[in-house]
């Protein structure tokens, strides 16, 4: 493999809460496919409609161009299927706290990456599971 293969060009996010919306509108916004799960499609309109907004406020004060905000929104898949994140190049994780959900993300039989992808998770301190054999 050569040095291009390792290229990120799409981010997966996996949660769309707060966190998930803010990392969907930073890696759009910097020219990333972005592919957002979440298991709620109510929590996926939300965090477009709040991404849309927010990018909104950044062209009336002139930080990014109308134009901009099309495109980076235009970026944005979301999904309520874990297999959306099949291609990614890059999965970050910011799914709430909670273990029971962390462990279905993560249960084998449900994600499946490319074989190149790197996968950042954010995992609280007090989820012990997670550093147990």
């Amino acid at each position: 493999m050569s040095k291009s293969d390792y290229e990120i060009k799409t981010i997966g996010v996996i949660g769309a809460g707060q966190m998930g919306r803010g990392i969907a509108h930073v890696a759009s916004l910097a020219g990333y496919e972005v592919k957002v799960f979440d298991i709620s499609e109510d929590q996926l309109k939300e965090a477009i409609s709040g991404i849309d907004k927010n990018m909104a406020r950044q062209v009336s004060k002139e930080r990014i161009t109308a134009e901009a905000k099309d495109v980076a929104i235009d970026r944005i898949k979301t999904s309520t299927a874990l297999d959306i994140m099949a291609d990614v190049d890059l999965v970050i994780e910011a799914a709430t706290e909670k273990e029971d959900v962390k462990r279905k993300i993560f249960a084998p039989t449900h994600l499946q990456f490319q074989l190149h992808a790197l996968a950042l998770v954010q995992i609280a301190p007090s989820v012990s599971w997670a550093y147990t054999s």
